[in-house]
């Protein structure tokens, strides 16, 4: 657990998580601490038992905001996306008028991106701390969607060129963890449009504008989702295609190969029966004559159907 004292911008580590029980003159405090921290923190801050349990119960929760007496519970999602899945790392914040508690199980990588934010804007309030670190978590929102859609794309591009078994498992996994980050998509753009609409008492008036706008980009990542899900029902479809269309051309293959070899088969048939007043069976040369006839009739066969694209 770390304790800093913020002032516009500027971080001072403070030994003492007690000391932030006093407002200070200028600025506000940011304690960021682990669930173990809780023991410590809950006592000291009057932080509210069901605020905690959900904090202790599991890593992914419901996007959600509760209003207490001295403070508010918010639980948002912050998102990481490897190429092969979609990670959430929950992320609860207790926000009161100079003292924000951050508490992860695991790292958050929008915290530690926050910094230099704060400094450059010299942020100097608890609530604008909230602010910079909930736009942080939306614009990963929309980096993720976009190098899922290049996926997208990508697997498209793989499955029109040549379709693969292992195609149609990667369809149905990054099917699934689309439909079911779409779960949380909702209910934290709602946590969003609560901090943006809502008259609180903890949060600037003029700063609520600016929660506004990113409620705004929330929104327009559900419907990111929503057509990354249309997109993924389109790619199942194109693989079922390239596979229909792939079993067809092997089966033109085998059709004209055996249309080929019919005449031929007709003609051993015939020159293989037990009679012995057969056409050319006694002619000199006449096996050499059929052979050769054979070949000329398979190769202007080939020929006719490469030129008409049957082969």
């Amino acid at each position: 657990m770390k304790t800093r004292w913020v002032q516009n911008g500027i971080f001072t580590l403070v030994e003492d998580v007690s000391v932030a029980l006093t407002p200070p003159e200028q600025g506000f405090y940011w304690i960021d601490a682990g669930i173990e921290d809780l023991e410590l923190l809950q006592p000291l801050f009057h932080l509210h038992d069901l605020a905690v349990e959900d904090c202790l119960s599991e890593e992914e929760q419901r996007p959600k905001i509760e209003f207490y007496d001295s403070h508010y519970f918010i639980v948002i999602n912050s998102i990481r996306f490897d190429d092969e899945e979609i990670f959430l790392r929950g992320l609860n914040l207790f926000l009161s008028k100079h003292v924000i508690i951050t508490v992860t199980r695991q790292k958050i990588n929008e915290l530690r991106a926050l910094k230099p934010f704060l400094w450059e804007e010299e942020v100097n309030s608890a609530d604008r701390f909230l602010y910079h670190l909930v736009d942080l978590v939306v614009d990963n929102y929309v980096a993720v969607g976009d190098r899922i859609e290049a996926k997208i794309e990508k697997l498209e591009e793989d499955i029109l060129v040549a379709t693969k078994k292992t195609h149609l498992n990667e369809i149905i996994g990054l099917r699934s963890e689309i439909l079911w980050l779409k779960k949380v998509l909702v209910p934290q753009r709602d946590v969003i449009g609560t901090l943006g609409k809502k008259d609180l008492r903890l949060i600037d008036h003029q700063l609520q504008k600016y929660f506004g706008d990113i409620y705004e980009n929330a929104v327009k990542i559900v419907d990111t989702f929503d057509t990354l899900r249309d997109l993924m029902g389109n790619l199942r479809e194109a693989y079922q295609s390239s596979l229909a269309n792939r079993a067809n051309d092997i089966m033109r293959v085998f059709t004209a190969l055996t249309t080929i070899f019919m005449p031929l088969t007709f003609i051993t048939g015939v020159f293989g029966m037990n009679f012995d007043n057969i056409l050319g069976l006694h002619v000199a040369h006449g096996d050499e004559f059929v052979l050769a006839f054979m070949g000329v009739l398979g190769i202007a066969m080939y020929i006719l159907f490469r030129k008409k694209e049957w082969l």
